[in-house]
């Protein structure tokens, strides 16, 4: 990996946290409810992506979406499965790298997930169910 491209991990955490503190209190879940149980956030975060004008969205929102969604999921296997960020070699990738969240699973082996992929899954099968997106990673990262 080139010095340049060079992750920073603990900014890549802190945003991706900072995010989702801030998308539950747009969507009226305190931060504080938040931040002591993740599961708080699902009931708002299903309206709002069941009420979203999905055919109306540009790029940018689609973008906005997707991101939001990940930083969840990423933040949902932080809290509830003890699970953490990492960096993995993606030499296709521009960064050469790519963020990924892992965890130790039920056989004691230790799976990594990429959450914008568990993002892409979910968008795949529509309508968007966040307790199936967050089970889906459960699923992966826990090895069942």
């Amino acid at each position: 990996m080139s010095k340049r491209s060079e992750p920073n991990l603990q900014q890549w955490a802190e945003e991706g946290r900072r995010n989702i503190i801030d998308v539950a209190d747009m969507l009226g879940v305190p931060p504080e409810m938040y931040t002591r149980d993740a599961m708080s956030l699902i009931p708002a975060l299903q309206d709002y992506v069941s009420r979203a004008p999905l055919d109306e969205f540009e790029q940018s929102d689609w973008i906005t979406l997707h991101a939001d969604l990940a930083s969840y999921v990423a933040d949902f296997l932080i809290q509830r499965h003890d699970a953490r960020w990492a960096v993995t070699d993606n030499p296709t990738a521009p960064r050469e790298h790519r963020y990924v969240i892992e965890a130790t699973g039920h056989d004691g082996l230790t799976r990594q997930i990429d959450p914008i992929e568990v993002v892409r899954m979910e968008f795949a099968s529509p309508p968007i169910d966040i307790v199936r997106m967050l089970a889906t990673a459960e699923l992966i990262l826990r090895g069942g």
